[in-house]
């Protein structure tokens, strides 16, 4: 079984695959006691892990004390073709996303659309190549740049009820957020569409299902992408060292 970890910067994320089936996940601010707990139930063989924040060296210890770890940096092999131009400056998530995108569509040109902190578009072409892509606030981001720099406008938290015109200011507020980003998701996603009229996009992330039901474009909803691209790299990694 293998241990994949992806720390991002507001939630950590583990999970056990056997094969290529999920067999646990957890999502929390702190995953180190659940650590202890897996390697006590399942029959972890290898790990991965893949951090945005700086310090993690306490959990890879812990990780590593158990069995072969594997922390992701822009040296580890991966089973796509990199032509970000700053490599080193890719955040390590968006590169996941791009390695699940190609084992799910091989020989297909793919839009990664992942709403979370950020949202983030990636793209990878038909022969497995990955460009590069956008990144913009999250609508929690949003939400919080319209609080913190505007002197009376509140703090508002994401709801279900987002209305077109807004007929008050917490309406008002949700409806130029989530409204917003869907104009720009559609957006960006007819301009690939102009240049790969086949592309298939794939909508991941925390907050995707904000935008899911109100996009335009077709769009296949896939949770856990960063997680299954992980575990692919891992795999990779391990095939590597047994050849």
């Amino acid at each position: 079984m293998k241990l994949v970890v992806d720390l991002g910067n507001t939630l950590k994320k583990v999970s056990v695959f056997a094969g290529n089936t999920q067999k646990y996940i957890e999502c929390a601010e702190n995953i180190e006691n659940s650590i202890e707990t897996i390697f006590t139930t399942f029959s972890v063989t290898s790990a991965i892990i893949s951090s945005v924040i700086p310090d993690f060296r306490k959990l890879a210890g812990l990780i590593s004390a158990k069995c072969p770890l594997l922390i992701l940096d822009d040296h580890t092999p991966v089973p796509i073709k990199n032509a970000y131009l700053s490599p080193e400056t890719l955040g390590k998530d968006r590169l996941a996303s791009a390695v699940a995108a190609a084992t799910m569509f091989p020989g297909e040109n793919v839009l990664i659309i992942d709403a979370g902190s950020c949202i983030k578009y990636d793209f990878i072409d038909s022969s497995a190549t990955y460009h590069g892509g956008a990144i913009s606030p999250g609508l929690h981001m949003r939400l919080k740049a319209l609080h913190t720099f505007t002197g009376k406008l509140p703090l508002i938290q994401l709801s279900g009820n987002i209305q077109l015109t807004g007929k008050n200011t917490q309406q008002s507020i949700l409806s130029g957020v989530v409204n917003g980003a869907v104009a720009e998701t559609d957006g960006i996603i007819e301009q690939y569409r102009i240049q790969y009229p086949d592309i298939k996009v794939i909508l991941s992330g925390g907050d995707s299902a904000y935008l899911v039901n109100k996009l335009k474009s077709k769009i296949f909803a896939v949770s856990n992408m960063v997680l299954l691209g992980l575990k692919i790299i891992l795999d990779y990694n391990d095939d590597i060292k047994q050849k």
